[in-house]
């Protein structure tokens, strides 16, 4: 059970580091982040209850729209919700790069309860697979999240409420994207799903360069106010 676990949480934890190391000026509170992290993690019980119980009922005669679009949709709208309005407003949330630690934590609370309890049940065979494929995915649909929810806070030229939007139907995007290519099943949707996960990379660590950039001129700006 141990290393079942320790598996299955090592990817978010290893992807995380990563993306909180890379920050080299004003580093967000630990605690903030472990926070928005655990709220990822309590996201996951919601979400597969209400996924449930569309299930039981019947809701869905597509499997296409059932995982494709629903579930990309409810997993993206509780995670942009909770970045509203738990982190958005949060002191601690102070450049455009912490939107980006916020938003991959939230989503990488979320993905390490959902891949231990994919792993619970199908055991470590799969394990490095996950890791590389729906976990890091996570992580990357919360980095796009993240960026454009500290463009909405921090850079003036951007207007908040479209800014807030595309944070969300980004991510969302992003998602049925990925969802939709694992659902054309046979052996050809691997090759959709590399480029698509290059793509996923690049795009994401992008968005990761600049929201670093716009972190250091809002540094240096407040610093030269405060003197």
């Amino acid at each position: 059970m141990f290393m079942l676990l320790t598996v299955a949480i090592a990817p978010g934890l290893a992807l995380f580091s990563y993306f909180y190391l890379r920050k080299q000026i004003q580093k967000e509170p630990s605690r903030s982040l472990f926070h928005s992290y655990i709220y990822g993690m309590l996201l996951t019980f919601p979400i597969l209850f209400i996924q449930y119980v569309f299930e039981e009922e019947g809701v869905f005669h597509s499997v296409f729209f059932r995982d494709a679009i629903f579930t990309s949709a409810l997993e993206e709208f509780f995670k942009w919700f909770v970045l509203l309005i738990v982190v958005y407003r949060h002191v601690d949330f102070r450049d455009p790069y912490d939107g980006i630690l916020f938003g991959a934590s939230v989503s990488l609370g979320f993905a390490t309860v959902e891949n231990v309890l994919y792993l619970l049940t199908f055991g470590l065979d799969e394990a490095l697979l996950r890791a590389l494929l729906p976990v890091s995915s996570h992580a990357l649909f919360g980095v796009v999240m993240g960026y454009y929810l500290g463009q909405a806070k921090f850079v003036p030229a951007a207007s908040t409420r479209p800014m807030l939007f595309l944070s969300l139907l980004s991510s969302f995007g992003l998602h049925f994207i990925y969802n939709a290519i694992l659902q054309a099943g046979g052996s050809y949707n691997l090759y959709l799903l590399i480029p698509f996960m290059l793509f996923l990379w690049w795009f994401a660590l992008t968005k990761v360069k600049r929201a670093h950039l716009l972190a250091i001129d809002q540094y240096i700006e407040d610093r030269r106010q405060s003197r």
